[in-house]
C-alpha cells in the first residue's frame, strides 16, 4: 500500500478541477419566463431561509463557553439560574405536567432513550426525544415522533427563547450557557408540541446538568457507569455514581442497568436515602424478540434494550396502560415492543457506511467500508472492539450492496482516530488495541486527524478554510506516539516499522481522499475502517460521506 509523507514533510494537496459553468438558452416562451422568475423566487426564499438559519447557529455558538470542562460552573455553581431561566420562559407549569422519562449514565444513555422512545412511539403515543451531542445538525438534538424537529419550527421556538431571554437577561442574570439554553429550548419544543412523553438524556453527570430541573419525572434510569468525565465527576466509580444518581427524586421508580459492585453500591444508598427502590432491568435475551434484531447492532445493545423495556413498560404502567406491559420477565415482548426495538436507529453508534464514491456501480470492484462507532471511554472502547472483530470477520455481515465486491476474501483494516484533549489516550487505545487483539483482529494502520467541526458552527454546511494556515496536529502527534509505543514498545516511533503502522494526516478531507485512493487502485482488497474515539469525528466523517 502506498504511503504519503508523514505531516513533518507537508501533504500534497491536489486542485480540484474548476467548476464547469454552463448558461442558459434563451427563453424562448413567456412561459418559460414565468416559471423561471417563479424558480428565482423561491430560490430567494430559500437563501434567505439559510441565511436566518446560519445565523440561529452563530447565536447558538457564541453561548459557548470556552471555559474548560472542569470549571466550577460545571460543578453546580450558579444552579439557581435554571429556575430564573425557567420563570422567564414561563416553563414551570408546562415542565410539571410533562410525562418524562430521565435517563443518565456513562454508556449506553443515547441508545436507551432511543430505544424506549421508539417502542412508545409504536404504541402510538407523540414522542419528544432530546439528545447530545448531535452530529451534523443541532436539529438532530430534538426529535418529535422520531423525526428531527423541521427547520421551520426549530427557528420558531428558538426566536422565542432566544428573544425572551435576551429581553430579561442582565449581568446579574447573563444568557444561559450552551447546552442549558439547549434544554430549556427542548422543553419549550415538547411542551408546545404537546408530546404524550418527553424522553431526557441526562448531558453530563446528572445532579448538576440542565436536564434535571424536572421534579417530577414518571421513571428514572441509569445505563451502564464506567470512567468518564472525570475532571468533572470524580476518580471512583462511587463517585461518579453518585454524580449519576442525581437524577433520583422520591417517590419516583428508578431503574439501573447491571452495575459494578462499587457503582451499585452508590446508586443504592442514594436511592434508600429518597426511600425509593431502585430494581435492576435484565439484559434482553433473542427469544424476547421472537428472533428478531435490534435495530441498533452490537451484543451491548440487548443491556441498554432491557433497560428501555423497563423503563417504557413503567411508563405505560404509570399512565394507566397496563394492558400494553409485557405479561412478564420470560416471555417475548408484546408485538409493539418487538417493533419499536427492531426499527430503532441512532446514527454513529455500531453504524456501517459504504463509501458511495467508491463502491458504485462505476467501479464494481472497488470497496471502502466505514464502521462508525462514537466510543470515547475505556469500557466503550473495549465494546466498540469487538462489535468491528466481530462484523468484519470473513466479511459476513457486510451490507447487501456490497455483496458484489467482496470477492476475493482479503482486507484491510483500518483505524481512524481521534479524541478530545481532555481525554487520556492511555486509557483508551490500550483497550482497543487489547480487545481487538483478544478477538483476532490486528490493525493493518492507524490515521491520527483533527475533527473537522473545529472549523464549522454548530452543524453549519459551512467547510473548513482549503488552505487553512496554521494546523496544531500536536495532539494527533502524541496519539500516534501512543499507538506506536503499544504496537513497537519503547522503540515507539523510532522503530523501523512505524511508517507502515500509522500516519498523521492534516485533515480529514485528506485522510478520506487518500483511503480513496488506494482503494480504487487496491481492486483486490476490501478496506475496512474503524472510525472512534469521538461523536464528534462521526459527525464530521458522516457529513463529509454524504456531501
Amino acid at each position: 500500500m502506498p504511503h504519503p509523507p508523514l505531516v513533518a514533510a507537508r501533504l500534497c494537496r491536489r486542485l480540484l478541477p474548476s467548476t464547469r459553468r454552463v448558461f442558459p438558452r434563451a427563453m424562448a416562451s413567456s412561459s418559460t419566463a414565468a416559471a423561471a422568475a417563479a424558480q428565482q423566487a423561491a430560490g430567494g426564499v430559500a437563501a434567505r431561509a439559510r441565511a436566518e438559519y446560519e445565523e440561529v447557529l452563530g447565536r447558538l455558538s457564541s453561548l459557548i463557553s470556552q471555559k474548560v470542562r472542569a470549571h466550577t460552573g460545571n460543578r453546580g455553581n450558579q444552579w439557581e439560574l435554571m429556575g430564573r431561566y425557567i420563570q422567564i420562559l414561563e416553563l414551570e407549569e408546562p415542565i410539571a405536567r410533562m410525562k418524562v422519562i430521565h435517563v443518565a449514565g456513562t454508556k449506553g444513555k443515547g441508545s436507551t432513550c432511543t430505544f424506549t422512545e421508539s417502542i412508545l412511539r409504536s404504541c402510538g403515543f407523540r414522542t419528544g426525544l432530546f439528545t447530545s451531542p448531535h452530529l451534523m445538525d443541532v436539529r438532530e438534538r430534538f426529535r418529535l415522533d422520531g423525526v428531527d424537529i423541521s427547520e421551520e419550527k426549530f427557528l420558531k421556538y428558538f426566536w422565542w427563547c432566544w428573544n425572551k431571554l435576551q429581553e430579561k437577561t442582565d449581568d446579574d442574570i447573563p444568557m444561559p450557557p450552551y447546552f442549558r439554553f439547549i434544554a430549556l429550548l427542548a422543553f419549550k419544543i415538547f411542551s408546545a408540541e404537546q408530546v404524550d412523553v418527553a424522553l431526557l438524556e441526562v448531558g453530563l453527570g446528572g445532579k448538576f446538568d440542565a436536564t434535571n430541573v424536572v421534579k417530577e419525572p414518571v421513571v428514572c434510569g441509569i445505563s451502564s457507569l464506567g470512567y468518564d468525565h472525570m475532571e468533572i465527576l470524580g476518580n471512583t466509580l462511587g463517585e461518579i455514581a453518585g454524580e449519576k444518581a442525581g437524577i433520583f427524586k422520591k417517590g419516583v421508580s428508578a431503574y439501573t442497568a447491571p452495575q459494578p459492585e462499587e457503582a451499585m453500591v452508590s446508586l443504592k444508598k442514594r436511592a434508600s436515602e429518597l426511600g425509593i427502590s431502585l430494581q435492576v432491568a435484565d439484559p434482553l435475551k433473542p427469544h424476547h424478540l421472537k428472533d428478531q434484531h435490534l435495530g441498533l447492532q452490537g451484543e451491548h445493545q440487548y443491556i441498554n434494550a432491557g433497560l428501555a423495556v423497563a423503563l417504557a413498560s413503567t411508563w405505560l404502567e404509570k399512565q394507566g396502560h397496563v394492558d400494553r406491559m409485557p405479561l412478564n420477565r420470560t416471555d417475548p415482548l408484546p408485538d409493539e415492543f418487538i417493533k419499536g426495538l427492531s426499527s430503532a436507529s441512532l446514527q454513529g453508534r455500531a453504524q456501517i457506511v459504504p463509501d458511495s464514491q467508491v463502491n458504485s456501480e462505476e467501479e464494481p470492484n472497488s470497496s471502502l467500508v466505514f464502521y462508525l462507532d462514537g466510543a470515547h471511554s475505556p469500557e466503550s472502547m473495549e465494546i466498540c472492539a469487538r462489535w468491528f472483530s466481530n462484523v468484519t470477520k470473513e466479511d459476513k455481515r457486510v451490507p447487501s450492496s456490497m455483496e458484489q465486491s467482496q470477492t476475493s476474501g482479503k482486507s484491510r483494516k483500518i483505524l481512524l482516530f481521534n479524541c478530545m484533549s481532555v481525554r487520556d489516550p492511555m486509557r483508551l487505545l490500550p483497550h482497543l488495541l487489547d480487545t481487538s487483539t483478544q478477538n483476532g483482529l490486528h490493525f493493518d494502520l492507524a490515521l491520527f486527524v483533527p475533527n473537522q467541526s473545529q472549523y464549522n458552527k454548530l452543524g453549519s454546511n459551512t467547510s473548513a478554510p482549503a488552505e487553512p494556515e496554521e494546523i496544531d496536529l500536536s495532539w494527533q502527534l502524541s496519539l500516534q506516539t501512543v499507538w506506536e509505543k503499544l504496537l513497537h514498545g519503547d522503540k515507539g516511533l523510532n522503530s523501523t516499522d512505524s511508517s507502515e503502522t500509522s500516519l498523521v494526516f492534516e485533515s480529514l478531507p485528506l485522510a478520506i481522499e487518500w483511503l480513496r485512493k488506494n482503494a480504487r487502485e487496491d481492486l483486490s482488497t476490501s478496506y475496512q475502517v474503524l472510525v472512534t474515539g469521538s461523536l464528534h469525528l462521526i459527525g464530521d466523517i458522516l457529513r463529509l460521506l454524504k456531501k
